[in-house]
């Protein structure tokens, strides 16, 4: 079937995106929420976390309450926000009957469509991402307006589909194809609105635009351009990377429903002698502090993740929920954002943070540890290691370096170069890693404040690109 691809409709479609549709873009987790205003005072959510601040901020800048929260799957990077709607505004939650969630929602099959007052949500049954996979296709009368795509069609490329597990990647990613090829067949002007995209671990590999049309995608999507399923199998599982080990828990959070909060959680404050009987019981300690200020002096043992947008991805990335957690923050930083952030991704055994700070930490007569952070000049005669993303790591390196991603360093330590400087792109992922090599009692790196190209010019280097000159 082909479909006319006329200015005028392409305007239309994007006109209506511009008024109705709010993209709400979690960088940290890399993922978009949207609020789309049904121009009556009601609104339609669709895959809002469970961070629901800016969400609520932009229903109350357009006096808005939001009547459906729709979600195309079952989240594996977090939780969802949609009943937390439910019991907040009284939203019909929207969701696929065949994920066979365990509280009060409107189970849709495939073409099931839904009467939003003017406008029609329409249910597609798009697996391989989860089997449950719904995307939803917005109408206005006969008109497809656009599709929220969840984690089947995502710009340039598809998502993930060994979240299930990698024995069941290959029969998914063959369910992805053939979803794929049915988004395809909507009209070429089809606004299309994912939500995995650039720096989601569901996505594979990650993009830098976060919609598109569906025209588009025919032209640049290379798993669009395959020949067959076979290669689209082949291309879309050799991109998978590493997930953390919180996804695999989240789907079954998510089918169950996450508990409903009926006000701002709080941290408490935890003297010091609290501190240290949470670490002789099992617990950890995250100091959240900016990396220079961890380098300084900080609790031994304790994991530095500075509080920024990455905040939540790498604390499910390198610590479990199944001990509690003290926190060390800075003046200035709100504990709040904590345990917003750790509450997204499920982790809630939070025990509090250590009140005072390091000062107290340091005034109870308590030891702490520093970490050399150095700059490139003074760095030079150190070997290098890389803890960025493979694909980081390949776009330019210091040759020579040792690579070694982040993610899997806490079963790689001993891999470590002795007395080696840990460079990222900044110094904040670098510092975390140093942390953990402390943990595991390599106390001879350093860290790099700056990136591999400060140290490449410090020692008259130029920087490679792929394996080249790698250890």
């Amino acid at each position: 079937m082909t479909h006319p691809f006329t200015p005028e409709i392409l305007e239309a479609a994007v006109g209506f995106a511009d008024d109705h549709l709010i993209p709400l873009v979690d960088e940290g987790l890399g993922n978009s929420a949207y609020l789309l205003d049904l121009g009556d005072g009601r609104a339609l959510a669709v895959d809002a976390g469970r961070d629901l601040r800016a969400l609520n901020a932009a229903a109350r800048r357009r006096g808005l309450r939001v009547a459906f929260a729709a979600d195309t799957h079952l989240h594996a990077d977090f939780l969802s926000g949609a009943v937390q709607l439910g019991h907040d505004t009284g939203a019909t939650i929207l969701a696929s009957a065949a994920g066979r969630r365990a509280f009060p929602h409107r189970g849709l099959v495939d073409g099931d469509d839904v009467d939003l007052g003017g406008l029609t949500l329409r249910a597609l049954a798009t697996p391989g991402h989860t089997d449950e996979h719904l995307s939803f296709l917005l109408l206005d009368g006969g008109q497809e307006l656009g599709v929220f795509t969840g984690g089947s069609l995502i710009v340039n490329s598809a998502a993930r589909t060994d979240l299930l597990g990698a024995d069941r990647a290959e029969e998914l990613a063959r369910a992805q194809y053939r979803s794929l090829r049915r988004l395809a067949e909507l009209p070429d002007t089809t606004a299309v609105w994912p939500t995995h995209g650039a720096g989601s671990f569901c996505s594979a590999p990650p993009g830098t635009e976060r919609t598109t049309t569906i025209g588009a995608q025919k032209r640049a999507n290379p798993l669009l351009a395959v020949p067959d399923e076979d290669t689209f199998v082949s291309r879309l599982t050799a991109g998978l990377g590493s997930h953390p080990a919180y996804f695999d828990r989240l789907g079954e959070l998510n089918r169950r429903g996450p508990a409903v909060l009926t006000g701002d959680p709080v941290l408490p404050a935890l003297p010091p002698r609290r501190v240290r009987d949470l670490i002789a019981d099992g617990g950890h300690v995250v100091d959240v502090r900016p990396a220079a200020d961890y380098a300084a002096g900080h609790i031994p043992g304790s994991v530095s993740i500075p509080l920024r947008d990455q905040f939540a991805t790498w604390l499910g990335r390198l610590l479990p929920d199944t001990a509690p957690l003290a926190f060390v923050s800075g003046e200035g930083q709100d504990p709040s954002e904590i345990v917003r952030q750790s509450y997204k991704i499920g982790y809630e055994r939070l025990a509090g943070r250590l009140d005072g700070g390091m000062d107290a930490w340091r005034a109870d007569g308590n030891p702490q540890a520093a970490t050399a952070f150095l700059t490139a000049d003074r760095a030079a005669g150190r070997p290098c290691l890389d803890v960025r993303q493979e694909a980081e790591f390949a776009a330019g390196h210091v040759p020579g370096a040792r690579h070694l991603e982040l993610g899997g360093l806490p079963a790689a330590a001993a891999d470590a170069p002795p007395g080696a400087v840990v460079a990222c792109g900044h110094g904040e992922r670098a510092m975390t890693a140093a942390s953990l090599l402390e943990r595991a009692g390599r106390t001879d790196v350093a860290v790099l404040r700056g990136g591999p190209d400060d140290y490449a010019a410090a020692r008259g280097l130029r920087l490679v690109r792929g394996t080249e000159g790698t250890e």
